[in-house]
C-alpha cells in the first residue's frame, strides 16, 4: 500500500497552498501606481517707480549719502531704491550718480534678479536699463546676505551728461526698479485627485433672499417692503442677533412659532437702496455690482453716495467686512479733490484702513491739496 503523502524525507515535493498563490496575485494587483515629483524654480516679480522731484537741490548732500524710496513687498520681503546724487563711492569725487537696491527686511541668502531702469522723459523710449532679466547669467542669480545688502551701480550714470539729458525733465528723474525674488516649489503628483469647485454657498443664500422661502421677518424702508430671514441676518451681524435673540426670554427661545405673522421693522435712516445693498452682502458676501457703485458717485459727494452710505451702514450694524469692502472701494477713488471729505467719512465710520490711506495721500499731495482748498 503506498502513502498518498511523502513524510519528513520521503523525497516528495510539496506544492505551495492555494491560499498562498492568490494572495500574491492580491499584492501585486493592490501595488500603488507610480508617482512623480518636479521641483520648480522661478522667480515672483514685483516693480516700484520712484520719482525724485528736485534733483537738483539734492545734489551736494555729500558722497555716500542716498534718498530712499518708500519699501515695497516682492516675494515676501521688503525693498528700497537708493539714489546718490553725489555718488557712492568717494574715489569717483561725484563725477557719478549711484543707484541701489536694498533689502530692507529681514531675510539671509535671499536669491533674486534685479532690474534698474532710468527711464528716457522725451518721448523716445531710449531708456537707460541695467538688467538679470533675459539673459544668461554666469553665476546664477545674486544674493542678499542680510537686511540692508544691496545690488546696483556706484557709476550707473555720469552727472555732467545725467543733467543735459532727457532723463532728467523739469528737475524730475524717475527709476523703475524690478526686483524677481527666486523661489522653489514642490509639484507632485498624486495617483488620484478630485477637483473641489469653489464654494457657491454665497450663490444659494442669494437665491434664498430673491425667492423670498422661510421669510420671517420683513423691513419697511421708505415705503419699501424687504423680505429676510432673522437667522441670516443674526448669523452675519452681532447688531441683528441682538436686536432678534438677545432679549429673549428662555421661555420665548424654546417656544415654536405657531403665529402666521411676519414681524415688520421701520427703517427711518436708510435709503432703500443702501439697505438694498446691505442684505445683497449679508446673504451673498460681497458688494453689489461697480455699476451700481460708480453710477450713485458722480456729481455728489463721497458722503452721499452709494459707497459711501453702505459704509455707515456697515458702520451701523456691525459689518467690519463690509465696511472693509466699502474702504477698498472708496480707497481706489481717492483724488485731491476728494481726499479731505473722503477722510472725514473715515473718520466718522471707524474705517481706520481708510484714514490712513487718506493720510499718506494728503502727506504726499499737500501742495496739490493746499491748493484745491484755496479754490
Amino acid at each position: 500500500m503506498e502513502d498518498e503523502d511523502a513524510g519528513p524525507g520521503g523525497g516528495g515535493e510539496a506544492s505551495p497552498p492555494h491560499h498562498a498563490a492568490a494572495s500574491g496575485d492580491r499584492a501585486r494587483d493592490m501595488a500603488a501606481s507610480p508617482t512623480s515629483s518636479r521641483s520648480v524654480t522661478q522667480t515672483v516679480n514685483g516693480s516700484h517707480r520712484f520719482v525724485i522731484q528736485g534733483y537738483s537741490l539734492a545734489k551736494g548732500m555729500g558722497v555716500g549719502k542716498h534718498i530712499a524710496s518708500e519699501t515695497f513687498t516682492v516675494g515676501g520681503y521688503q525693498w528700497a531704491i537708493y539714489f546718490y546724487p553725489d555718488g557712492k563711492n568717494p574715489e569717483d569725487n561725484s563725477a557719478y550718480v549711484s543707484v541701489f537696491i536694498a533689502l530692507a527686511s529681514e531675510g539671509t541668502d535671499v536669491r533674486a534678479l534685479f532690474e534698474l531702469t532710468l527711464l528716457d522723459q522725451s518721448g523716445k523710449g531710449k531708456h537707460k536699463v541695467h538688467s538679470h532679466f533675459d539673459r544668461s547669467l554666469e553665476s546664477g542669480p545674486y544674493t542678499l546676505k542680510y537686511r540692508g545688502s544691496m545690488w546696483g551701480y556706484k557709476r550707473f550714470f555720469r552727472r555732467i551728461a545725467l543733467e543735459t539729458s532727457d532723463f532728467l525733465k523739469d528737475d524730475c528723474l524717475k527709476i523703475n526698479c524690478t526686483v524677481g525674488v527666486v523661489v522653489s516649489t514642490m509639484d507632485y503628483s498624486r495617483p488620484h485627485s478630485i477637483e473641489v469647485p469653489e464654494s457657491d454657498i454665497g450663490y444659494h443664500f442669494g437665491t434664498l433672499l430673491d425667492n423670498q422661502e422661510g421669510v420671517d421677518v420683513i423691513f419697511s424702508v421708505a415705503g419699501e417692503k424687504f423680505h429676510a430671514h432673522k437667522l441670516v441676518l443674526a448669523a452675519r451681524s452681532t447688531f441683528f442677533r441682538s436686536e432678534f435673540f438677545d432679549h429673549e426670554s428662555d421661555e420665548e427661545k424654546n417656544e415654536a412659532d405657531t403665529g402666521n405673522e411676519i414681524k415688520e421693522i421701520v427703517i427711518d435712516d436708510m435709503d432703500p437702496t443702501v439697505f438694498k445693498a446691505v442684505l445683497h452682502f449679508i446673504y451673498r458676501d460681497n458688494l453689489v455690482n461697480d455699476d451700481e457703485l460708480s453710477a450713485s458717485s458722480s456729481g455728489c459727494s463721497i458722503f452721499d453716495s452709494l459707497a459711501g452710505k453702505l459704509m455707515a451702514a456697515a458702520d451701523k450694524y456691525e459689518l467690519p467686512r463690509l465696511r472693509l469692502l466699502c474702504e477698498s472701494y472708496l480707497c481706489k477713488h481717492i483724488s485731491v479733490n476728494s481726499v479731505a471729505t473722503t477722510l472725514a467719512l473715515a473718520e466718522r465710520h471707524h474705517a481706520m484702513e481708510l484714514k490712513s490711506v487718506c493720510l499718506k495721500f494728503a502727506a504726499e499731495n499737500l501742495s496739490d491739496a493746499l491748493m484745491y482748498l484755496q479754490l
